[in-house]
Order: structure tokens, then C-alpha cells, then sequence
């Protein structure tokens, strides 16, 4: 059957007016994403806030969410935090990670991993891959517990196997580098793919190392190119440095100089030291760009302040005086 917002939103203001919680936090939807009606966040808060009156579960949490983002509202931290609080209490897994995902950074509370922790924790024992994915983060880096490889994996896995991109693609790291699970490159690249198809940049850039490289598949920089390339234009700066190194050295495109510089500008622009490097590269050599050492140097500079050793040497080396050979006459 046709979906008829319209019909529907009829349906709902007359359930609504009689003081009906689920019409009216279904109307307060209408309104905060247009259907049917213009969208009106002024409209879709005030029917929330009628539907929280009432115990609605969903409507705190949405008002939390306006609150946090300044839509119909200012923008208020502590309000946001305060509905968060109230629809997490109703159980509901949304507000419980957007709590744990506020004492994480600090956001309008003092930042406290172990709040953080307790709230994601929360969320996902309902199943709330976000939750999951984020207690997986946690386990890795060692935010408020002890590291450990095995937990993070376990996490990355549950939210991983809901169809959550982030996680898939870590799982495929962890299988790549045999990280709390043995090395497997087949595994990896069966996340990776999954991550890849819900058009996960770093999943897609991955992919193409492991063509570029030839770990676990043929060795075939045609495939590299492509799966840097839709990494690339999703805006991931490693990608597009892979896709100009390719375009320079002409491995599985075109040699170009010109495309080379294209993708290696937009990296640098992200602030990746290698892409820096080799447009020092490119500037020093004269390639595909009027030779030009003090924009060599520049380049270099940028990379060397990230601590990319190969610029410091080149700096080094452009910094030594150059001694002239003095031809003696004759007498």
C-alpha cells in the first residue's frame, strides 16, 4: 500500500487534540521531517514536549536531540543532556549512547570514561550497534579500561554483524593484522567488502591496499586504483595520496603528473604528511609542475612538522651549501 502522509497526518492531529501520546510524538515526526507538511521544528518540539508530558519514551529523547543540535531550539547541553536523561530511564538505547557518547568527549558534562562506558554498556545490551561499535573503540584504545584486543574484537563483532559499517571495517582490520583473532587476509577482506558496499571510505581504502599489495587476492593495481578512487571521493585524505602515487607512478591508470598533483593537493589539504611530502617531491624534480625549491621547501616543511622523516632529510639536503667547482685557467 502507498504510503499517504497526508491521510495520515489527519488521522494523527484527531488522536492527537484528544491527548493521545503516540499521535502526538508521530505528529512532532511529521513535522521535524516535512512529510507532508513543511517542516517546522517549532511545531514538531511543541507536540514532542506534549507526548513526553506523558511518558511517550521516544519523544524525550528527540527533544534531547534537538536540544543537543539547536534545531527549533538554542543549543543547550545541559537541556539536551537533561531529556537524554529522562528517555534513558525509559530504556530508551538512543539516549543511553548519546549520554555515554557525551561523557566520552566531554561535551556540556566533565569528561569520564567510566560514565561513558556504564551508558554504552546500557545500550548495548538492548542491541544498539552504536553502542556496541563504541565499546568496541574503547576496549582498543584503552579509554577508561584496559586495553584489550579480544574485547574489542567480541564488540566490533556483535555491532559488526547488525550491518554497522564502522565496526565491519574494524573488524577487517583486526583479521588483517591479527589483532585479538588470528590473521586471516580472507576474513578481512569479506568485512572490508561489507563495509565497502555501504560506502565505508576507509573499508573501500583498505580494499585497496590489499589489491595494491596483493594480500590475500591477485596482486592487481587496476582494482587498487578503483577502490582508491571511491575512497578518494569520499573525501578520505590516505585514499586520495594512494590514488596520486598510482596516477605518478602510472600503476593501474593512466601516468599522470597532472592527476598525481590533483589528488595529492587534496590530501595534503586534509593535513596528510605523505601526500605533503611528495608535493615536495613533485616541486623539487619538476614534476608535472615548473621546478621550484622554495615551494619544495614548503611541502617538505608541512611533512617534517608531522614528523615525516623523508622531508626532514630532504630539508636537510636543501639546506647544505652547495660548493662550486672553480675551472682553472690556463696561465
Amino acid at each position: 500500500m502507498p504510503q499517504d502522509y497526508q491521510k495520515a497526518r489527519e488521522w494523527y492531529l484527531k488522536a492527537a487534540e484528544q491527548g493521545n501520546p503516540a499521535a502526538q510524538f508521530n505528529l512532532g515526526w511529521m513535522f521535524y521531517y516535512g512529510k507532508s507538511v513543511p517542516r517546522d521544528y517549532l511545531k514538531a518540539r511543541e507536540w514532542f514536549e506534549k507526548a513526553a508530558e506523558q511518558g511517550q519514551p521516544d519523544a524525550p529523547y528527540a527533544l534531547g536531540v534537538m536540544h543537543d543540535t539547536g534545531q527549533g531550539v538554542p543549543k543547550d547541553c545541559q537541556k539536551a543532556r537533561e531529556w537524554f536523561r529522562k528517555a534513558a530511564a525509559r530504556r530508551h538505547a538512543g539516549a543511553q549512547f548519546a549520554l555515554g557518547m557525551m561523557y566520552q568527549n566531554g561535551r556540556g558534562v566533565t569528561r569520564d570514561y567510566q560514565q561513558a562506558r556504564g551508558w554504552f554498556e546500557k545500550a548495548a545490551g538492548q542491541g544498539y550497534a552504536d553502542a556496541q561499535f563504541a565499546l568496541g573503540v574503547m576496549y582498543k584504545l584503552g579509554l577508561g579500561v584496559p586495553k584489550s584486543q579480544e574485547k574489542a574484537f567480541e564488540w566490533y563483532r556483535k555491532a559488526a554483524e547488525q550491518g554497522h559499517a564502522g565496526a565491519q571495517n574494524n573488524l577487517g582490520a583486526m583479521y588483517y593484522k591479527g589483532e585479538g583473532v588470528q590473521k586471516d587476509f580472507a576474513a578481512a577482506r569479506a568485512w572490508y567488502e561489507k563495509a565497502a558496499a555501504l560506502g565505508d571510505a576507509n573499508a573501500q581504502s583498505n580494499l585497496g591496499g590489499m589489491y595494491k599489495n596483493g594480500h590475500g587476492v591477485p596482486q592487481d593495481y587496476a582494482k587498487a586504483a578503483e577502490w582508491y578512487r571511491k575512497s578518494a571521493e569520499r573525501g578520505h585524505a590516505g585514499a586520495q595520496n594512494s590514488l596520486g602515487d598510482m596516477y605518478r607512478k602510472g600503476q593501474g591508470v593512466p601516468q599522470s603528473y597532472a592527476h598525481a598533483l590533483k589528488w595529492y593537493l587534496k590530501s595534503a589539504g586534509h593535513g596528510n604528511a605523505n601526500a605533503q611530502y611528495s608535493l615536495g617531491v613533485m616541486y623539487e624534480n619538476g614534476q608535472g609542475v615548473p621546478k621550484d625549491r622554495a615551494k619544495a621547501a614548503e611541502w617538505y616543511q608541512k611533512a617534517a612538522d608531522q614528523g615525516h622523516a623523508a622531508a626532514k632529510a630532504h630539508l636537510r639536503a636543501m639546506k647544505k651549501p652547495v660548493i662550486k667547482l672553480i675551472t682553472p685557467t690556463s696561465a
